[in-house]
C-alpha cells in the first residue's frame, strides 16, 4: 500500500543574533515562535483567506494550537537559514494534526506536531471548536 503524499509548504526563517543565547544556539521558544507563523504561512499559502477574514465571513478565528510534542535534534545559530515544511498528517472531526521538520539544507534540526482546532468565539467568552471546513480541508490536502 501506498502512502499518499502530503501537501508540504516551506516557510524560510533567517536565524538572527538575537534569537540565539549567549552559547550562540538558537532559543528553544524561537522555534515555536516559527512553527506558528509556518502554520499561518501553510494555510494562506494552500489559498486559505486570513483570520480577519474568516472571522466575518464565518465565525471562524484561527486555529489554536491544543498539543504539542517537538523533538530537538541539532542545534541552530545565527546565519542559518532554516526551513519549515509543514503538512497536515491527520484530519479529525474538529481538530487536525500539524506536522513540521525543521531543516538546515539536508540537516534535520527538529520536528514537531501540533493538534489545533478550527475555533469561534462562544458567546459570554472564550473559545470553542468548530467541525473541520470541508472548503478548508480541500485547499489544504
Amino acid at each position: 500500500m501506498t502512502t499518499p503524499k502530503l501537501k508540504t509548504i516551506v516557510y524560510r526563517v533567517n536565524v538572527e543574533f538575537g534569537d540565539c543565547d549567549p552559547a550562540q544556539i538558537v532559543w528553544f521558544p524561537n522555534f515555536f515562535r516559527w512553527i506558528d507563523a509556518a502554520s499561518r504561512h501553510f494555510f494562506v499559502s494552500c489559498g486559505v483567506p486570513s483570520w480577519q477574514e474568516t472571522s466575518k465571513t464565518r465565525g471562524l478565528i484561527g486555529t489554536p494550537l491544543v498539543d504539542t510534542q517537538a523533538s530537538f535534534i541539532r542545534t541552530a545559530s545565527y546565519g542559518d537559514v532554516l526551513e519549515i515544511h509543514t503538512s497536515i498528517s491527520e484530519w479529525r472531526g474538529k481538530s487536525f494534526v500539524q506536522t513540521y521538520r525543521v531543516m538546515r539544507g539536508e540537516e534535520e534540526i527538529m520536528r514537531c506536531n501540533e493538534v489545533r482546532i478550527f475555533a469561534a468565539q462562544k458567546e459570554g467568552g472564550g473559545i470553542r471548536a468548530l467541525p473541520i471546513p470541508e472548503d478548508i480541508k480541500a485547499l489544504c490536502s
